[in-house]
């Protein structure tokens, strides 16, 4: 299996305070990885180092691939419609703005949307330009049952195309889905890598 992304020594300090202790993390082609921890453990710090958005105090990322990120709280605009916000995204990242969204949302601002269906453009956000590896911060917490299969059946699709997925959850349920659990308790690595 080839490593498509990997934390080497990556952690995470703000202020004082280190919320993140040094970890190495490889995720590695057709893999399905659970990030799991209490509240505060670290888990969306991890996701958010992973992605990009967030800077390693020390350490660093091997992002050679296209990656997908839906962090907990979506990252939208609220006073756009849901095909605003893509077509905006996508332009930002250099990409072709999909004809069809197959997303069954209101052509209203996504202000004025249910958290349900703001957490559906979020993960339409994540999937967009087909990304190899994706990165989910409770992607289903806010999704009704239909909603959720259609999710696991698209990150199944990812994963036969030889792509990887890790997402962090508290749902029991879904960390059964995963091929590793990777553990974080008070910033630090206790069990997986």
């Amino acid at each position: 299996m080839s490593v498509l992304l990997a934390a080497r020594g990556a952690s995470r300090t703000f202020g004082v305070r280190r919320v993140l202790e040094p970890c190495d993390i490889e995720l590695q082609a057709g893999e399905l990885v659970g990030l799991v921890g209490p509240n505060g453990a670290g888990k969306s710090t991890l996701l958010s180092i992973l992605a990009g958005a967030l800077d390693p105090t020390e350490g660093h990322v091997e992002r050679g691939v296209r990656t997908g990120w839906a962090p907990q709280r979506p990252a939208l605009y609220g006073r756009l419609t849901p095909r605003e916000n893509i077509a905006l995204f996508a332009r930002l990242d250099g990409l072709p703005v999909p004809a069809e969204l197959g997303l069954r949302l209101p052509d209203t601002p996504a202000a004025t949307h249910s958290v349900g269906m703001r957490q559906r453009l979020n993960l339409a956000l994540a999937f967009l330009g087909d990304p190899e590896v994706l990165l989910l911060d409770e992607p289903s917490a806010s999704l009704d049952h239909e909603q959720r299969e259609l999710l696991w059946e698209r990150v199944a699709a990812l994963l036969g195309a030889g792509g990887a997925v890790c997402f962090a959850t508290q749902h029991a349920d879904e960390v059964g889905r995963a091929d590793r659990t990777i553990e974080l308790r008070e910033g630090r690595l206790v069990d997986g890598g």
